[in-house]
């Protein structure tokens, strides 16, 4: 499911996972190796026409880990131990967007190049993250702990914490 359709399904989550992103935009992605270890490694993230975007650069490792195998893992960053925007988790495939679709490669550029005046140019490859599941949990004060699949919906859940 298409971030826009995630976020219409699951308002509160959504609302709070696009805070997190958007707040840092950088993510860490889980991977699969062509040996099956999983790959860990940072990324850019930017919300585009109702798209979660992946920009990464020329035959990166974690691009051909998912041109093989598009299953992906993304997290929020986290420069806290207890991040100020929560703990999101999302859990999906990664979808190619390939240069056929010229003009949301375009608006992806245009969204990195005004938070951080630069400009990815061709060639790079571009990924779209369809979400399948997701969990989002924050601490201290005003503490959530909140699941989403498309079977069950967004539930909140009782805290670890109590």
């Amino acid at each position: 499911m298409k971030w826009s359709e995630f976020t219409a399904t699951a308002p509160h989550m959504g609302t709070l996972a696009t805070e997190a992103f958007t707040d840092e935009h950088l993510a860490t992605l889980g991977t699969l190796r062509a040996n099956g270890w999983p790959r860990v490694s940072p990324c850019e993230v930017y919300f585009v026409d109702g798209e979660m975007l992946l920009g990464m650069m020329p035959e990166s490792a974690k691009a051909l880990d998912l041109r093989r195998d598009p299953r992906i893992t993304v997290v929020n960053g986290q420069e806290q131990r207890i991040p100020k925007r929560g703990d999101v988790k999302l859990y999906g495939t990664a979808r190619e967007i390939m240069r056929d679709r010229q003009e949301l490669r375009d608006r992806f550029a245009d969204a990195q190049e005004a938070v951080i005046n630069w400009r990815p140019t061709d060639p790079f490859h571009l990924f779209a993250v369809d979400i399948l599941s997701a969990s989002y949990i924050s601490f201290g004060e005003g503490k959530r702990y909140l699941r989403w699949s498309a079977e069950r919906g967004e539930e909140e859940l009782p805290h670890p914490e109590g």
